[in-house]
């Protein structure tokens, strides 16, 4: 587990007797308070016999596929090891540039590798329903999304909005350039061609995510919300279960839940 003491990874790690896996080994960045503890305390369901460290090449002992929700310099310096060992890589970090989501994809010649903005099964299926309204409904319905998360959140909109976002924009033929985050001020006429994004933050929610489809007359709305990361966490590991002795290549949860 990369990013092992994180919200995410310690959910993901006291989640992993009821998904059938064992924890091989838990990662963290250098200089963190956590390294030298037991994963097994940090997640609250007594010790494991497993420290945190925060060299890949010792967690990666022994272990069949990787989980990382980190950052993405972490992420890219994991899938290094990860290509050097054969170990698979499960990506559900956020955040990456362009450029950083390119060199993590290449490591899918050597490993493979699953990256998923959000490996929740019903927020795939937000994904699988977004893209049959956006490519039946089309540019005549104006598209908004909204995500709302705790205050602790780093990136916005999150990740799972950039990916539905990117749905809509394939579907009705449009770009990012076509992305407005947030209106302010005189914005004049909504014009047929753009895509709103509005990001909210505050308390201690989970993660909830609305795809708006806006029609003369009528309007879609297509929401997830997360009342717990455990839905989150058991998706995480169902992913690593499914990814490990798969060849190496790039895969999503589409390929884990069977949605293609």
């Amino acid at each position: 587990m990369s990013g092992a003491a994180g919200r995410m990874g310690r959910t993901i790690i006291s989640c992993q007797q009821q998904a059938g896996l064992s924890l091989a080994g838990a990662l963290e960045r250098e200089g963190s308070e956590f390294l030298g503890q037991d994963a097994g305390s940090l997640a609250g369901i007594g010790a494991l016999g497993i420290s945190v460290v925060a060299e890949p090449n010792k967690a990666l002992k022994g272990a069949a596929s990787v989980i990382d929700f980190s950052s993405p310099e972490n992420t890219l310096n994991l899938a290094q090891a990860c290509a050097e060992q054969g170990v698979g890589l499960v990506v559900g970090t956020t955040g990456f540039s362009a450029q950083q989501r390119k060199d993590l994809e290449s490591f899918a010649a050597k490993i493979p590798l699953l990256i998923s903005p959000n490996m929740s099964t019903g927020v795939n299926v937000l994904f699988h329903l977004t893209r049959m309204a956006a490519k039946v409904l089309g540019k005549d319905y104006a598209a908004e999304v909204t995500e709302i998360h705790h205050r602790h959140k780093k990136d916005a909109p999150s990740g799972t909005a950039v990916k539905l976002l990117e749905i809509i924009e394939q579907e009705f033929g449009l770009t990012s350039e076509h992305v407005a985050h947030g209106r302010s001020g005189l914005t004049g006429a909504r014009p047929s061609d753009e895509i709103g994004s509005h990001a909210l933050r505050g308390g201690d929610v989970v993660g909830d995510h609305t795809v708006f489809f806006l029609g003369e007359g009528e309007r879609i709305e297509i929401t997830h919300r997360a009342s717990s990361r455990n839905t989150f966490a058991m998706g995480a590991l169902r992913a690593a279960a499914w990814l490990d002795g798969q060849k190496p290549g790039l895969y999503t949860m589409d390929d884990v839940l069977g949605l293609g």
